[in-house]
């Protein structure tokens, strides 16, 4: 009876998750990872760029080196960017919008790593501000000037939900990379390059995917208030 009782505990169904406009920064990154699983291949393209901007800047190991590397760096994580909110959102970024999104989402990257060199958390504050104004432009159609007004409107929305999501999913990719890098030394006869590329590769679609995911959620919190405004 106990075993059977206990049994079905085991088997009550998870409860539902909650919408965007109440989704906690928990399920933001749960619903990250269901998403990478749903999409497996065309999110691991993802990580793609992150692995080619790292080895870049492994390869310069001189720091005034590596300031020359800032704009490729922002080329090529701009590209992963918006290509994740392109495959969260459905929409094409073959389009004049996703040109405009994609040179947005540069401009905007490439103060993000010096930012990050003198605290992390001023890089975070950035883009948790201004970065929704990307995916603003891909899916809204906006010009640019009107991209950056209705992303820091959706910031504003939930400001602290933004920036705990970055935060969060920069910490959980951050640690997982580092897992999976040291398990792929220990247990394959791997170098650290390909380890550290390897690990770059699986895990860095996750902040992409929950960034993306952000913009929905934001969008719905800002719906949600206005409706209630209305009433």
């Amino acid at each position: 009876m106990a075993r059977r009782a206990k049994g079905e505990r085991r088997a009550r169904p998870l409860p539902p998750p909650l919408p965007p406009e109440r989704r906690t920064v928990g399920q933001l990154v749960g619903e990250a990872i269901r998403l990478y699983g749903a999409r497996f291949w065309r999110s691991l393209a993802l990580g793609i760029p992150v692995v080619v901007a790292n080895a870049l800047v492994w390869a310069r190991p001189s720091g005034d080196l590596q300031l020359t590397l800032l704009p490729v760096t922002a080329l090529l994580i701009s590209l992963s960017y918006v290509l994740a909110i392109g495959l969260v959102q459905g929409v094409s970024v073959r389009t004049r919008a996703g040109v405009v999104a994609y040179l947005l989402a540069v401009a905007l990257f490439l103060p993000v790593p010096l930012l990050v060199a003198i605290f992390i958390l001023p890089g975070l504050v950035w883009l948790s501000l201004v970065g929704l104004s990307v995916p603003a432009v891909l899916v809204e159609r906006l010009g640019v000037r009107a991209g950056l007004s209705r992303g820091v409107q959706l910031a504003r929305a939930d400001f602290v939900h933004v920036l705990g999501g970055l935060s969060t999913l920069a910490l959980v990719v951050v640690i997982s990379q580092f897992s999976l890098y040291f398990v792929l030394r220990e247990f394959a006869d791997n170098t650290r390059m390909i380890a550290a590329g390897l690990a770059s590769l699986v895990i860095s679609p996750l902040v992409f995917l929950g960034s993306a995911l952000l913009y929905v959620d934001q969008e719905a919190r800002l719906r949600s208030a206005g409706e209630r405004r209305e009433e």
